[in-house]
């Protein structure tokens, strides 16, 4: 008889156990802030700065990246591809964190509401599709490129702040003019800028998705195979509670026979915590 009562005793603690320690990680997931200053450094991608231009060619880049901030750190590996349409006039640019590897300080942890301070399971990012059109291409004016961005609700571990499981897009018109150019060293010195619209879906009931406003200024100069990019760049939302990240962005290419060489650097500045270095081969056909 109490051989049979202790084992009911146990069977019933572990239904009403069990499903509460599945269900913990839900918990959290209401106190979520969607914002990039409480998420990992992948979540809330920038727009890139392109000066205007589409590229001609195919482009197939593997990056590594790895951010730093006290308290995280991030690597990942990051893949991209570029396809042309009519000419060169149109474009379509397919890309995402094929994986990612962070470990979190406790406090860090609390401070974002998450679970773990590293993923348990593998850590994948959403997947990004952008659609560009060259709507004016004139060397006497201006250059002239209109992207649309829509990013899925793909990636992993939402229940440690790394990826939002919720859908975001953006549109951005990028401009660019060449001040001086030396054809004969390939050599130029070009500025260029960006502005939009970038909008991603919250887990608050009232507030639905924060729209931001996004921008960019920069200059890129070339010389020979090197092509150097800096720009200053940022996102604004209307909530105000770790929605208007900046960054200062650096990237040095080298090409030779179709074959890029890329070393990148990013400085986080406000709401964007972290200090991102890159290195990315990319062979273009």
């Amino acid at each position: 008889m109490r051989t049979n009562v202790f084992f009911w005793f146990l069977f019933f603690s572990l239904c009403v156990c069990i499903p509460g320690h599945a269900d913990d990680w839900r918990d959290k997931t209401p106190l979520l802030k969607y914002a990039p200053r409480y998420f990992g450094p992948n979540a809330f991608p920038f727009p890139e700065l392109m000066g205007g231009k589409l590229p001609s060619r195919w482009e197939v880049e593997l990056r590594g990246e790895y951010h730093k901030m006290t308290g995280d750190k991030t690597k990942d590996v990051f893949a991209r591809l570029y396809i042309p349409i009519a000419k060169g006039r149109a474009g379509v640019s397919l890309y995402g964190v094929i994986q990612e590897w962070y470990e979190t300080s406790p406090e860090v942890r609390d401070e974002r509401n998450a679970v773990d301070v590293k993923s348990p399971i593998p850590c994948h990012g959403d997947f990004i599709l952008t659609c560009h059109y060259q709507v004016l291409s004139s060397e006497k004016w201006v250059d002239i490129v209109a992207n649309a961005t829509l990013r899925t609700a793909s990636g992993g571990r939402l229940c440690d702040a790394r990826y939002t499981d919720a859908a975001a897009y953006w549109f951005d018109c990028n401009i660019g003019r060449t001040l001086w150019q030396d054809p004969e060293t390939a050599a130029s010195i070009r500025v260029q800028g960006m502005a939009g619209f970038y909008c991603w879906m919250t887990n608050d009931l009232v507030h639905r998705q924060n729209d931001a406003f996004t921008y960019a200024i920069g200059a890129q100069a070339t010389f020979r195979g090197f092509t150097l990019n800096c720009d200053y760049t940022g996102i604004k939302g209307y909530r105000g509670d770790g929605d208007k990240p900046m960054i200062l962005r650096t990237k040095l290419n080298y090409e030779i026979k179709k074959n890029i060489i890329s070393f990148g650097y990013k400085h986080g500045i406000q709401d964007c915590l972290y200090d991102s270095f890159s290195l990315a081969y990319i062979r273009c056909f």
